[in-house]
């Protein structure tokens, strides 16, 4: 049997206090200064070519909240009672293809990268799309690949929230058409841009979970030597 480190096992800690908690503690809220450590390991996940494809929506408006609840299956108890809840958006198909503005100024401005490096980067990248994985021309495909870049940030925010005491559930239980139709008529997202990929909440338990089930080691690990 291993021996992890202190600090191994502190992380580990973190893992198994971690649950998909599915009410949370009205009473109890989150400081500031801990959500925003939240929201910081998310906006400092990584992302394929570093294109950030994420937006992250915290909705706080209980008549907001309310509105969602009826189209999201999967928060009817976690909307009303989580102190912080998290839409995480994800970019449309126009945005990520490698001329778009959206990934010019990213490869510009925000990685700053000479001009002969962003042309070579953006072949790399269309080269990517087109024939590695094959994924442009399908909307629905390059949608989904976003998605996974968005759940990098998604997982790495509920771990850290984990790591400080925090609850979260993850929620993919909702209606996505109409919960973009109310988030479109809010004025909240652009439905040229941006699509739902998933929610998250987070807060603090109510009831404490059963113990943490998961597959052995050997089942889910293979080495090849």
């Amino acid at each position: 049997m291993t021996k992890f480190t202190d600090k191994q096992q502190d992380i580990l800690s973190a893992y198994r206090f971690r649950h998909a908690t599915k009410e949370f503690d009205g009473s109890r809220k989150i400081t500031d200064s801990d959500f925003e450590f939240i929201l910081e390991t998310g906006r400092l996940s990584p992302s394929s070519f570093g294109f950030e494809p994420w937006k992250f929506v915290v909705v706080q408006n209980p008549d907001l909240r309310e509105k969602l609840r009826q189209h999201a299956w999967g928060a009817r108890k976690q909307l009303p009672t989580a102190s912080h809840f998290v839409l995480i958006l994800s970019r449309l198909p126009q945005d990520m293809a490698a001329e778009s503005g959206y990934i010019q100024g990213i490869m510009k401005n925000v990685q700053q990268l000479p001009d002969e490096v962003v042309e070579g980067k953006g072949k790399a990248y269309e080269k990517f799309l087109t024939s590695d994985f094959g994924l442009w021309g399908n909307s629905r495909a390059m949608f989904e690949w976003a998605s996974r870049q968005a759940y990098i940030a998604l997982g790495n925010m509920m771990t850290a929230a984990a790591q400080i005491g925090i609850d979260s559930c993850p929620i993919e239980g909702f209606e996505k058409a109409p919960i973009e139709r109310i988030l479109t008529e809010e004025g909240i997202i652009d439905p040229e841009h941006f699509g739902v990929s998933c929610m998250v909440a987070f807060g603090y338990r109510v009831h404490e979970p059963r113990g943490k089930t998961r597959r052995s080691v050997e089942q889910v690990v293979e080495w090849v030597i």
